[in-house]
């Protein structure tokens, strides 16, 4: 086989486990919730179920949003929307027990406050926030649907009412009621088994549509290039640690020196 054919045929098999991926994605699978919940009305629809608010109104909705810590680690929210009210909402989805643990729930909620304020800005102007996990797993292992960790005074059981909320909704319970459907619904592979319609369609979209599959296959080769790039600097990273010159770094990979010391001040941030 010639090198030209073989690259063809590697890109074809490549192409083709890519649609069987497709397939078989849920919106339990962070990759495909992003596509989906990146509508408005979907990330709409799915605070209105979880918060059980008729009113809501999503005013403005975006995926894999970088949330800035100068002092610390920063953070990727799944979703980050943003209501009417100027209330906040970090909704994560989590199949790793680990990737949803209380401390992670306390920093995301810390940071969103944080980045929510302006210099000047009075502690009584901070907005509302909530920080949602959706979980593939039952991780307070309550046997409950949903969880809702608010403050408390502890001498007299009232609440703090500081407007800083989180909820764990666990999608094993999928039962009759409406949150239980939509937890249905994200477990499904095929838009034809799912309840919500409106979801449905943007999952049909992309799975079946020849453009909506093909916006996913785009997907699945940037999260590919991520992978490699993530894989090259955890390298890179080992390479520092173990006290590499920037030339030899450079030696094995295409990276400046300028590159190399950013990676370096990104460690002393870890």
């Amino acid at each position: 086989m010639k090198p030209n054919d073989k690259l063809v045929s590697d890109l074809q098999k490549m192409h083709e486990a890519d649609l069987e991926r497709i397939k078989k994605f849920r919106l339990l699978d962070d990759d495909f919730m992003s596509k989906v919940f990146e509508d408005s009305e979907c990330a709409e629809i799915l605070l209105k179920i979880i918060l059980n608010r008729d009113d809501l109104k999503v005013q403005d909705v975006h995926v894999q949003h970088v949330v800035h810590n100068l002092q610390g680690r920063s953070i990727r929210l799944d979703i980050y929307a943003v209501d009417l009210e100027g209330k906040l909402y970090d909704i994560e989805i989590q199949r790793d027990d680990k990737g949803a643990g209380v401390k992670r729930a306390r920093y995301n909620s810390s940071l969103l406050s944080a980045n929510a304020t302006d210099t000047g800005e009075e502690y009584n102007e901070l907005r509302e926030t909530y920080v949602i996990f959706i979980t593939e797993n039952d991780v307070l292992k309550g046997n409950l649907p949903i969880y809702h960790i608010e403050r408390v005074i502890l001498e007299n059981g009232e609440l703090f009412y500081d407007e800083e909320h989180i909820i764990y909704v666990n999608s094993r319970i999928a039962d009759e009621t409406t949150l239980g459907r939509l937890m249905h619904d994200f477990w499904c592979t095929d838009a034809r088994d799912m309840y919500n319609t409106v979801l449905a369609n943007r999952v049909r979209y992309f799975k079946e549509d020849v453009k909506g599959v093909e916006i996913m296959c785009k997907e699945m080769e940037k999260m590919r290039d991520e992978v490699r790039e993530e894989a090259k600097l955890e390298i890179i990273y080992k390479m520092i640690k173990k006290n590499y010159s920037n030339a030899e770094i450079k030696e094995f990979y295409d990276v400046t020196d300028e590159e190399i010391e950013q990676i370096k001040e990104k460690m002393n941030d870890d």
